[in-house]
């Protein structure tokens, strides 16, 4: 039986199910580029890059193998821009007696692959995608008959199953998660160790040349493009990671600087979600690294619940609730998102970095989308739909299966509290505790109203004003109201008043 296996730019595993009944000698491994995929959001050049040069270097990877590759490229003549169009090429080129897939990372290709089977004539086998820890089945169960789906207790089940960090039923170290040890600022003096990057190779530089005439009017800039693009580097990098960021990792997570954009993050998230790596590889990495002492148990449970927690479960989330799940907006924000999200143009000099920041790299720490960019456009009440663009378009790890659920969910709280216990807001204290960034602003952080005030600190107070029907009865969020009970009317009224100026002088750019 002659099979057409289609592999998809998320899919570049080799053990991926839709290869592991390969026949090297009759079947054929069809890869596409489509401007469907690089257009359908305007994609950060640089993830575009990553995605199409690490395709083509799985493709070589094959053909080495002696497995036959039917590669298109997004020049080929003919190319008709979209998996279901070049799939119907193929088909007619190959004249196979099968389609073989693996199931996509979005909705949107899911819907398309439904229809396959009748459009093309000749059945569609569409495989799990066994790469994750948990599938899409079995978290819908879990998930079935919960008002609130919360991370923490399905991370526990994960940890059970897998019996990592176990000491028969209970966890290593007694306790389940060591989050206050890992909330520290960055220490002075502390020596931050580069993660490692990786020179274009030429199938790389032949592919910047072919965005840059392409896509050339994307967010982002390709002047230093250093990301892994086969999988030897992208071991390298978690090697890399492992030995030099992961002991301090858990320590510094939340921490925030000027002088580093990475810190001691992994940046292995982009690998993960295009198939380079594995997440059980790099959970195994981290857990050896513990076991062999090269590591604190913080830093490796951190981590830990970073793949085996939260990634397993936003994309349980995606699969069990889409396609209404995006379509909530909890506190009916409308706000246009603000031009300076794609300039990096802004005082505020945190959030001014981590746009730039993000522009050059494509790359941002989930501290900084969670309260830098993700907090700022919850209290200003920006349009989830338009901030969920945004950071799928940003960063080169966003796919909407990751992408959704952490901004929607977890950012914007515009699920209503299914993911989260409660909305992630911060004023400039928090901001200045975990960071450097307030010194060098031109607002005072330690202003709560007037014109050098930070933004966000009155921002803060407004959102808890304006949203107290709907937030007043949470439990995690007593404190705060308890201190704006206290506060006087005349107060309440100036923080009202500033927020709205400053708000209204907020000018929106479409991209």
């Amino acid at each position: 039986m002659r099979t057409l296996r289609l592999v998809l730019g998320d899919q570049l595993t080799r053990t991926i199910s839709s290869l592991r009944d390969l026949n090297a000698g009759e079947d054929v491994v069809l890869l596409v580029e489509v401007s469907e995929e690089n257009t359908y959001v305007r994609h950060h050049k640089q993830k575009i890059v990553l995605v199409l040069s690490a395709m083509r270097h799985f493709a070589a990877e094959l053909r080495a193998e002696q497995i036959d590759v039917d590669y298109v490229y997004l020049d080929s003549e003919g190319n008709r821009g979209s998996f279901s169009g070049e799939l119907q090429r193929a088909v007619e080129r190959h004249r196979p007696d099968r389609i073989v897939v693996t199931e996509p990372g979005e909705w949107r290709v899911w819907q398309q692959m439904q229809g396959w089977s009748s459009q093309l004539g000749i059945p569609v086998e569409i495989r799990a995608d066994d790469r994750f820890l948990t599938s899409r089945g079995a978290f819908a169960q879990w998930a079935k008959g919960r008002k609130h789906l919360r991370m923490e207790f399905f991370y526990r089940d994960l940890r059970r199953k897998t019996g990592w960090l176990m000491d028969g039923e209970q966890p290593v170290g007694g306790q389940w998660n060591f989050d206050p040890q890992n909330r520290k600022p960055l220490r002075k003096g502390l020596a931050i160790p580069r993660p490692m990057r990786f020179a274009p190779d030429p199938i790389t530089l032949e592919v910047i040349q072919l965005v840059g005439r392409r896509f050339g009017d994307h967010f982002g800039d390709l002047s230093d493009f250093g990301w892994a693009v086969n999988r030897a580097h992208a071991l390298l990098a978690l090697e890399d990671f492992i030995q030099n960021r992961l002991p301090n990792f858990g320590t510094y997570q939340d921490a925030m600087s000027c002088s580093s954009e990475v810190l001691f993050h992994s940046t292995l998230s982009p690998y993960l979600n295009i198939g380079l790596l594995t997440p059980s590889e790099v959970c195994q990495a981290a857990l050896q690294a513990y076991e062999t002492g090269m590591a604190p148990l913080a830093s490796v449970e951190g981590f830990l619940r970073q793949i085996l927690g939260w990634r397993e479960y936003v994309r349980g989330v995606y699969w069990t609730f889409m396609p209404a799940y995006a379509q909530s907006n909890f506190f009916f924000a409308q706000r246009p998102l603000p031009a300076f999200y794609w300039t990096g143009e802004t005082e505020m000099n945190c959030l001014r970095h981590a746009i730039q920041a993000t522009r050059r790299n494509a790359y941002a720490h989930h501290i900084q989308r969670l309260i830098l960019t993700g907090n700022f456009a919850l209290l200003a009440g920006i349009e989830p739909a338009q901030v969920e663009e945004w950071y799928l378009i940003v960063y080169a790890d966003a796919f909407d299966w990751v992408e959704l659920p952490n901004t929607h969910g977890m950012a914007l709280f515009a699920d209503g509290g299914l993911m989260a216990s409660k909305p992630y807001i911060a004023s400039g204290a928090y901001i200045h505790r975990m960071s450097d960034y307030c010194p060098n602003c031109v607002y005072d952080v330690k202003q709560k109203l007037g014109q050098n005030a930070c933004p966000f600190n009155y921002l803060y107070w407004n959102f808890l004003l304006q949203q107290e029907l709907r937030l007043r009865a949470n439990p995690r969020l007593a404190i705060a109201y308890q201190t704006l009970q206290k506060m006087p009317a005349e107060q309440k009224q100036q923080i009202r008043h500033q927020a709205q100026q400053f708000l209204d002088a907020l000018s929106a750019e479409s991209w």
